[in-house]
């Protein structure tokens, strides 16, 4: 069974369209004002309503407050909700418990104790995507992690592998961890924010979509 992969940082109706065609089955949308990937409320609430049923629909936030998560979420209707910051679990639950909303929470994977660490999110979110540590932004940078943290790991709810993935080493990344979902954003891009369709091709086609 071929992993499932999602395809971050969308900006246009084109590159949904894109990544939709060769197989994606998620997508992401941006809302963190720093991020070269960044689009309004009102652009990720089009796109979503493009993207309609076909795919899964994941919207971005890091560190948000009650009543910016509150209008994102009541103006986008994603299906999934990304924290990327420093969100509590005991948050993240009354988010989930409120909005009814599939959640995701990113880990920067730095050693085996970010693993550990890593448990507190069980039973609250519905996947952890284990993504390379923060740096001046906590996401999209391009740096991988060392996958080897995650062979032998026993997982105990639904996870992903983001950071540094790009089109020639995501099969290498499926093998050596196993991973049941691949995330990529700048891997696919021909320039900070700006999506390739021939990489987002071939990005799918070498993840096995």
């Amino acid at each position: 069974m071929p992993p499932l992969v999602k395809i971050c940082g969308l900006k246009t109706i084109e590159e949904v369209d894109a990544a939709i065609r060769h197989g994606a089955t998620h997508i992401g949308l941006n809302h963190y004002e720093p991020s070269p990937r960044y689009i309004d409320l009102k652009t990720a609430a089009t796109l979503r309503q493009h993207a309609g049923e076909r795919v899964r629909v994941a919207l971005l936030l890091v560190n948000a407050s009650p009543q910016l998560l509150g209008k994102a979420y009541d103006e986008v209707r994603p299906d999934i909700i990304q924290f990327h910051g420093i969100e509590a679990p005991e948050w993240i639950g009354a988010v989930k418990q409120h909005a009814r909303v599939e959640t995701w929470k990113a880990v920067g994977l730095k050693d085996a104790g970010t693993l550990e660490r890593s448990q507190q999110y069980r039973g609250v979110v519905d996947r952890l995507l284990f993504d390379a540590p923060a740096q001046a932004l906590p996401g999209g940078t391009g740096t991988r992690f060392d996958w080897s943290l995650l062979i032998n790991h026993r997982h105990v709810m639904d996870w992903g592998v983001a950071g540094g993935l790009t089109p020639a080493n995501v099969a290498e990344a499926l093998a050596a961890t196993g991973a049941p979902l691949v995330d990529v954003s700048s891997g696919v891009e021909s320039a900070p924010g700006v999506k390739d369709v021939d990489k987002i091709a071939a990005f799918l086609k070498a993840a096995g979509r």
